[in-house]
């Protein structure tokens, strides 16, 4: 039996702090795929099969930002109006189109998530379309419907457009409340208008507002970040999630520390190192869950129960997501697929579409550039693990009893170095584990790469679909 320190963490006196050295990637995962090209044909005979899922969602992404913020390494596209007008307007038409399919139709959606970019940087009208085209699609009753971006010019007219066609949810990139903060990574307002705008969207009688606040941001000292919890409860906002800063290559930060410069405020150059981190991770937990905030995941809290996070939950979970737009990522028939970037090459697979089907109904949405995965077929059992760990519970019932048994060296380690209690039927996450559980979620998948137990017969394999590959 294999087991290294990267699986199983090491012992120390504060697992908080020491258990991994550091956290390197927002996520786990592991892929059993391979890059699949699929003929122009089989595009449209995919569009004209039923969906065999349970459980759905469409992501939409709008891949433009009036500003790079210092922490982001994915910034796409400068917001530009005409651009922008461009692009939704081919969008909804894919929308449209998509709509109608036999794909679509055949089941509903549970939730929708419309992502960037900065989404709330299209006009009002086009927040309008954008919920006009939505509803075309068969959703469930009371689906989620969330609508991602800043606050900086969501004014009042697309607020109301967006409440009046379908979106009930709304999540505001705050990161820190904090005014000099904020200008270091780049954010627009200061904190009274935060707090002031915030108030005002809350009232709403059943729309929830979700805020997002990273720990770890250059200037953003224990004490400031305190201030920003208690923000959060002032704000009135209806659910938080809070993210670590994580050290990702190709940012405005990263750029600084190469050359040996901090971006911090002006009257700090304050850095909070790995422990830091962790203690301000401790300290958020500890802060919400004493307002009597439910914890949902190991990063988000909700006041109430209209903040539901369904889309966050369900992704989890591997389920069918249809992706739309340059830059969408999601799976289509088992298969993952992610739309390519470039928005010249986006706009150039619409132009020729347009050019040569001008007075054909399109049978299904055009074939982006992108990349397209054969089905993952360890995607029911990985499915398990990272919706379970992530929550901070993994019920052992899920598994088989030969699965559980092949885990148990690892779960027990991972009890030693305090950061998870072994039940009978269940595996807990201490604080410390949930702080780590992206490590912990590489570790277990690392295990199972090393020490194999799937056979021929194995009950977690994804199943072949049966369509044209």
């Amino acid at each position: 039996m294999i087991l290294t320190p990267s699986m199983t963490g090491i012992a120390s006196p504060d697992p908080l702090q020491h258990a991994f050295k550091v956290k390197s990637a927002p996520h786990a995962g592991r892929s059993g795929s391979r890059p699949v090209f699929l003929e122009s044909q089989q595009w449209q005979q995919w569009w004209q099969l039923p969906s065999q899922a349970t459980e759905r969602a469409l992501y939409i992404h709008i891949p433009f930002c009036r500003k790079r913020c210092t922490f982001c390494n994915f910034f796409e596209n400068g917001t530009n109006p005409e651009r922008i007008s461009r692009y939704i307007k081919n969008l909804t038409e894919q929308l449209h189109i998509a709509a109608d399919t036999p794909l679509a139709q055949s089941r509903p959606f549970n939730t929708v998530y419309v992502g960037g970019g900065t989404p709330t940087d299209i006009s009002s009208d086009e927040v309008k379309l954008l919920g006009e085209a939505i509803s075309r699609f068969p959703l469930v009753d009371n689906a989620e419907v969330t609508l991602e971006g800043r606050l900086n010019g969501f004014d009042d007219d697309k607020w109301h457009n967006a409440t009046a066609n379908g979106f009930n949810r709304f999540s505001f990139g705050v990161q820190s409340f904090d005014t000099q903060v904020r200008q270091a990574a780049g954010r627009f307002d200061d904190k009274d208008f935060l707090l002031n705008r915030l108030q005002q969207l809350s009232q709403h009688p059943s729309a929830s507002i979700v805020i997002d606040l990273i720990f770890g941001l250059p200037g953003q000292t224990l004490d400031v970040w305190q201030q920003d919890l208690q923000a959060v409860i002032d704000s009135g906002v209806h659910g938080v999630d809070l993210y670590q800063l994580i050290g990702l290559s190709g940012t405005r930060i990263e750029h600084a520390r190469e050359k040996g410069k901090i971006l911090g405020t002006p009257i700090s150059d304050f850095q909070a190192d790995s422990q830091t981190r962790a203690n301000m991770y401790a300290s958020g937990s500890n802060h919400f869950e004493a307002q009597n905030w439910q914890r949902l995941s190991s990063c988000h809290w909700r006041r109430d129960s209209r903040e539901r996070s369904v889309y966050n939950s369900l992704a989890k979970s591997g389920i069918e997501i249809l992706p739309f737009g340059a830059g969408a990522g999601g799976s289509i028939h088992g298969h993952g697929c992610m739309n390519g970037r470039d928005l010249k090459k986006w706009y150039q697979a619409h132009d020729e579409r347009t050019t040569n089907n001008s007075t054909t109904m399109p049978a299904a949405p055009i074939q982006v550039p992108g990349m397209l995965m054969s089905p993952n077929p360890s995607a029911k059992i990985d499915a398990i693990f990272k919706r379970g760990l992530d929550s901070g519970a993994l019920d052992l019932k899920l598994l088989t009893k030969k699965m559980t048994t092949h885990l148990t060296p690892l779960f027990i380690e991972w009890q030693k170095n305090g950061l998870a209690s072994l039940g009978e039927h269940k595996l807990t996450l201490t604080l410390a584990g949930r702080f780590w559980n992206v490590n912990m979620q590489t570790g277990l998948f690392d295990y199972l790469a090393k020490n194999p137990i799937f056979t021929q017969d194995d009950p977690y394999k994804q199943p072949p679909p049966a369509i044209a590959s």
